[in-house]
């Protein structure tokens, strides 16, 4: 009972209060399941529907053997990625391949979900958000790894949570969100390698509030705990490793770089040919007049985020991830920029929260939604524009039903089966018994078909990478060799080669400096046979 005027205003006042931010809760909320929604049907009917190439070929031949540690080292390792694929080739309904796409592309969709979230937690405004997520989930680099079965987008969908939650520490100034930001960078440290950047802001950002006094050493020792809690399973796959070798420098290499990456990690020499391909990455994701809305983000970035060196954050990660990127030498680097994108993503939200803001001009608004879906068209007649104009995509020969101006410019992948289609011809057009040498590229379509699909089970796949379960067992039953050997590819080699080809059809899909050994391209002749090419003693 209310026994004085002044006690029921208030009362009243703190209950109209308390019903609007639920309210507001509710209707972010929905907002987010929405975009969440739109993100995975966009990515769910883009994404591959079985085999792949390469790295993608490479997940999925780890995930049917329930593999999280791989063979090229640990910092490739990515175990919180694999132990969700893992489960869901055992959940997901369809075809296997296309379960561990599917799983990359409802991974890809939080993340836009969760760039939308950040966006209106931080303007109050639906529109910046929206415009944020649609940047980044149409971004060329994002949508293709969005469609194939990577670890990349993933770990945005942790980073944009990272930036939530310190966001909401800067403005309430509540330690419960910093333990959220421990939690959320030891899951992306877990899932990839690209987390100690956000750890060495977070880390120095940690550590200005203890010289504050904001924090005590009881906050960070929880952090730590959380910290090593989420990050447990890359720190199990160290600890294991260290058991094993006790080589402590060897696995502290491995945990960073990786087995044979140390160089291009560490590289810091930029070539001219290097800065023009970055130049066109950039521009290949955002084809787009609303990458200057970026311009005006990063510009009134310092006032428009809250307090708390906030903005020193966001700007530290965009230098960042974009030195690294830069100046890294790998052959697929742009994937490595994907981190970038997403800044960017946030910076074009922000620049239109300022644009828009206390305008009425729907005319504005409209074209600049209108521009967030540009790059759908700009990636519609990319291959063929490019294909007329006679412009490279950097590669240096040609697979097998793979158009490289489609597969590098287009990011979807909608009912795309040529991997599968190369392996299926390969292995059925091959004798019993021959042997297949493939590259890095191609040698995951025909595991695939062999292990998955049951075809060519007799036939030995072999590659400087990994081979099939076979080729052991059907090597070292040659009458040529016998005796005990390490590997298939021990026994394949030069001193062998023509042992080899006297008892066996012996075939390579690629006779070029790079993707064949040397020795069968300085002592064989090749005939290409559908798809593969047999190999002849000279």
């Amino acid at each position: 009972m209310v026994s004085h005027p002044q006690d029921y205003y208030i009362m009243n006042s703190f209950s109209v209060k308390r019903s609007r931010t639920t309210g507001r809760r509710q209707n972010v909320l929905k907002y987010y399941i929405l975009v969440l929604i739109v993100a995975g049907l966009v990515y769910g009917i883009t994404c591959a529907p079985g085999s792949l190439w390469q790295d993608s070929g490479m997940i999925q031949y780890r995930v049917w053997h329930n593999d999280i540690e791989g063979k090229l080292g640990l910092a490739l390792s990515h175990p919180l990625f694999y132990i969700p694929a893992i489960g869901a080739k055992y959940i997901l309904p369809g075809e296997f391949g296309f379960r561990v796409n599917m799983l990359t592309a409802v991974m890809s969709a939080f993340a836009v979900a969760n760039v939308f979230l950040l966006l209106q937690i931080w303007t109050k405004r639906n529109l910046p958000g929206l415009i944020a997520a649609i940047s980044l989930g149409l971004s060329h680099t994002f949508w293709r790894h969005g469609a194939i079965a990577e670890t990349y987008n993933l770990y945005i969908a942790l980073l944009m949570g990272e930036l939530i939650v310190l966001l909401q520490y800067c403005r309430t100034q509540k330690v419960g969100w910093l333990y959220g930001l421990a939690l959320l960078n030891g899951l992306a440290i877990a899932n990839h390698m690209l987390g100690v950047f956000g750890l060495a802001c977070y880390g120095i950002f940690v550590a200005g509030l203890m010289i504050k006094k904001k924090v005590r050493l009881k906050h960070i020792t929880v952090m730590c705990l959380l910290w090593l809690l989420a990050a447990a399973p890359f720190i199990y796959l160290i600890v294991r490793n260290i058991a094993q070798t006790g080589d402590v420098g060897g696995t502290a290499a491995s945990a960073l770089f990786g087995t044979a990456y140390q160089q291009d990690v560490l590289n810091t020499h930029i070539t001219g040919r290097i800065v023009k391909e970055n130049i066109l990455f950039l521009l290949m994701n955002f084809p787009t007049p609303n990458i200057l809305l970026a311009v005006v983000g990063l510009y009134l970035l310092p006032q428009i985020a809250p307090k708390g060196k906030y903005a020193a954050v966001i700007i530290a990660l965009l230098i960042m991830f974009f030195i690294f990127a830069f100046r890294y030498t790998i052959v697929d680097r742009y994937a490595f920029f994907i981190p970038f994108y997403a800044i960017i993503s946030i910076l074009i939200g922000l620049g239109s929260y300022v644009v828009l803001e206390g305008r009425r001009n729907k005319i504005v608004m409209w074209v600049i939604l209108l521009c967030t879906l540009l790059p759908i068209g700009a990636y519609a007649v990319g291959p063929g524009t490019a294909r007329k104009m006679k412009l490279t995509v950097g590669t240096k020969r040609e697979i097998p039903y793979r158009d490289d101006y489609q597969w590098f410019l287009q990011p979807w992948r909608t009912g795309y089966h040529g991997a599968e289609r190369f392996a299926g011809e390969a292995l059925a057009m091959v004798e019993d018994g021959a042997v297949i040498y493939a590259d890095n590229t191609t040698v995951y379509p025909l595991l695939y078909a062999q292990e998955v699909h049951g075809k060519g089970k007799t036939v030995t796949v072999i590659s400087g990478i990994v081979s099939s379960k076979n080729a052991l067992q059907n090597i070292k039953h040659l009458s040529a060799f016998g005796g005990k050997v390490a590997s298939s590819t021990e026994v394949f080699n030069k001193q062998n080669i023509d042992s080899l080809l006297a008892e066996r059809s012996v075939y390579v899909v690629t006779p070029r400096k790079g993707y064949c050994p040397g020795f069968l391209l300085e002592n064989c002749d090749f005939e290409k046979k559908g798809v593969v090419y047999q190999v002849f003693k000279r």
